[in-house]
């Protein structure tokens, strides 16, 4: 997989390289890593110890919280590393490590998103065949099929991007090893993995987006049509309203990222779009659920009771 490559090291040259601001942003990011860690952490805590949540769309929203635990360990702590350090190197193996898990983790996020719209379909649109479809094995199913397509789609990524000859600059124009940084370092024809990048990222992506969008839009229609009420109609999009800003908060930055093509203004562009959905989003998405989610903080003030 390594025998092209004449460089076994790379530099991630990060977000910034004025060093008076370096330790105020470690401050900042480590506080947005522990807020991460500590919210997903509470989510996934009450989901399983809590039986009155144990249902497809909690089920699906600790997996959610599983995966942005993993997608922001992927990144932050190596970021964190290099804002104290003035040795911001990579290794070969761990920067095709490090592309891997986070494209890995990234696309089964954005399936997972597509099968809770759907969850949200089906319960909104078919309630009396509810149980019958999202049954607890039908659930896990659909959870490890997404996992295992992720993991694969990742993969094709990660053996592609490891077998480009490397011979010239190792410096990373980023704050993480991703692919269309390493392509801008690469030697030879790197059209392949650009058309990989595009075609097999861009299908994956936009299909889930689609999929997600038409489960809205058919539960739109469904409750226009059967109650045309607006109150009814404005109650029951209240709650998928949360899953909506989760799936905007993901999509519109990372769309941005790997659909234009590469430039040099693009690529110093990226990393800042890159905190966004890697970073912020993960950190967003239980305040966004426990705001809205009535029993979420019921679950959560009885764990704080019992702890007291």
């Amino acid at each position: 997989m390594l025998n092209q490559t004449s460089v076994t090291e790379f530099l991630l040259l990060g977000i910034t390289n004025i060093q008076v601001l370096q330790p105020l942003l470690f401050v900042v990011f480590l506080t947005i890593y522990f807020l991460n860690l500590s919210g997903n952490g509470a989510i996934l805590m009450v989901i399983i110890s809590d039986p009155r949540l144990h249902s497809p769309m909690y089920f699906f929203l600790g997996n959610l919280s599983c995966l942005d635990i993993c997608y922001s360990t992927v990144t932050l702590p190596k970021m964190l590393e290099n804002l104290l350090s003035t040795n911001k190197v990579i290794s070969f193996l761990g920067c095709i490590s490090q592309l891997h898990f986070f494209h890995f983790l990234g696309s089964t996020e954005a399936m997972l998103l597509a099968v809770m719209a759907f969850d949200r379909f089906v319960a909104i649109c078919k309630p009396l065949r509810y149980p019958l479809i999202m049954n607890h094995q039908r659930c896990t199913q659909m959870a490890v099929t997404i996992w295992t397509i992720g993991f694969f789609h990742a993969l094709l990524h990660s053996i592609m991007t490891s077998r480009l000859n490397f011979c010239g600059s190792n410096n990373i124009h980023h704050f993480f090893c991703d692919v269309k940084p390493l392509l801008e370092l690469a030697c030879g024809n790197t059209r392949l993995n650009q058309w990989l990048l595009n075609t097999v990222t861009g299908t994956s992506g936009m299909g889930s987006f689609f999929l997600t969008l038409l489960s809205y839009f058919y539960i739109i229609i469904y409750l226009f049509v059967k109650t045309r009420s607006c109150s009814i109609l404005h109650k029951a999009l209240s709650t998928c309203a949360s899953h909506f800003m989760v799936v905007i908060l993901l999509y519109a930055p990372a769309v941005f990222t790997y659909i234009r093509p590469a430039s040099d203004s693009s690529m110093d562009q990226d990393w800042v779009i890159a905190i966004m959905y890697s970073v912020v989003t993960p950190v967003l998405n239980p305040l966004i659920y426990t705001l809205r989610n009535k029993e979420i903080k019921g679950a959560l003030s009885r764990v704080i009771r019992m702890r007291h």
